[in-house]
């Protein structure tokens, strides 16, 4: 943040940031538009009691290098909305609605399901805007959270990077700290390759089998609205204890920074998949990356659902959508790798390269760059 408590602007942006709020209603909410030289901005709607304009600006800059490096002609966007998103529905309601009709004339961002979101939110966003992706299927969206659009392209970004380190996906131990939307449909796809969930976390602890959690018992109990604590079986840990969990792939798929310097030193896995967005301090990458540990940047890995969001704002179908985000996720997932390994940089180096790159080159294009 600069002096004048705006986020830090460079090169890329951020282009707009707003804030709303309405005492009465208890509305207080964020928008920030990181740029759009791509196309409008794509991205997610998150609702949680605790968030900053510096966290939502990161996150827009995320959704910038991730939609660049997946080849979408859409820019990088957040929103975020103060509240508890366990709220009763009508309370929740009024407050989506009413942040959705305040940036109703903000045709430079289009809204898409996030943390505390989903496809009913977004219908709700689409009666106020007219924009809005993962829609319910009743409006022709293509429900990102009920058909696993991320954990998808996180299976198949498993997949090449598994064999960047020498690790067969038969077999591997899988930990996937934040068991919601993301991490479930993760665990369910890599299974189908032959992997293992041995932990899973949510808000109120960590499970842990050595032998293996039983899936078809496990999703259904947290679809039910019930923590991972109550499965019938494994052992009951801390929330923090599924850092430690000796595993060989690891799945972050919850908050920001829930690796750092602090607790890097922990983690006992030779691949991480990035399912959420900004999941790791760079300290806490780097560090690995010096272990030897592979991480697979949260930009180009978990960017299967922006991929199907974009589609479906296109028109395409279900099929359409999760062949793009296998061709796309792989493709990049093995030159982003490949790079890395050519020139001795970090992947999230390479990756920032690649999406940088497609950045720069749509903005000599556009009127602004010659203002």
């Amino acid at each position: 943040m600069d002096s004048a408590g705006f986020p830090a602007a460079d090169e890329f942006g951020p282009a707009k940031v707003i804030q709303v709020n309405e005492p009465r209603s208890g509305l207080r909410a964020i928008l920030v538009i990181d740029n759009v030289a791509t196309g409008p901005a794509i991205g997610g709607l998150r609702m949680t009691s605790d968030v900053s304009l510096a966290e939502c600006a990161r996150l827009a800059r995320a959704m910038t290098l991730k939609n660049a490096a997946a080849g979408l002609a859409h820019g990088g966007g957040k929103s975020v909305l103060v509240g508890d998103p366990r709220m009763q529905r009508a309370a929740k309601e009024r407050l989506i609605r009413g942040f959705a009709h305040a940036l109703r004339n903000e045709t430079d961002y289009i809204f898409g399901p996030d943390m505390g979101t989903d496809e009913v939110c977004m219908a709700w966003i689409k009666d106020e805007t007219g924009r809005a992706v993962g829609l319910p299927r009743e409006l022709g969206g293509i429900p990102l959270d009920e058909l696993g659009a991320t954990g998808w392209g996180l299976a198949h970004a498993a997949d090449v990077a598994a064999r960047h380190c020498n690790l067969a996906l038969r077999g591997a131990r899988v930990a996937v700290q934040g068991f919601g939307a993301v991490g479930r449909h993760a665990a369910r796809f890599l299974a189908n390759q032959g992997a293992v969930l041995v932990a899973a976390s949510d808000s109120a602890g960590t499970l842990h089998d050595p032998d293996g959690i039983d899936l078809g018992a496990l999703i259904p109990l947290k679809q039910g609205g019930r923590s991972v604590h109550e499965y019938p079986g494994g052992r009951k840990l801390g929330r923090e204890d599924i850092i430690g969990i000796e595993c060989d792939i690891w799945i972050p798929a919850a908050r920001p920074d829930v690796l750092r310097e602090d607790n890097a030193g922990a983690l006992k896995a030779k691949l991480v998949l990035q399912g959420a967005n900004i999941p790791f301090t760079a300290g806490a990458e780097r560090a690995l990356h010096e272990r030897g540990v592979l991480v697979v940047p949260d930009f180009i890995a978990n960017a299967g659902g922006v991929i199907c969001a974009a589609m479906e704002y296109r028109g395409a179908s279900q099929g359409q959508a999760f062949t793009a985000i296998e061709e796309k996720i792989r493709a990049n997932t093995r030159q982003v790798l490949e790079d890395a390994a050519a020139g001795g940089l970090l992947p999230r180096e390479a990756a920032l390269r690649l999406a940088a790159s497609r950045v720069k080159k749509a903005m000599d294009g556009r009127r602004f760059s010659i203002l």
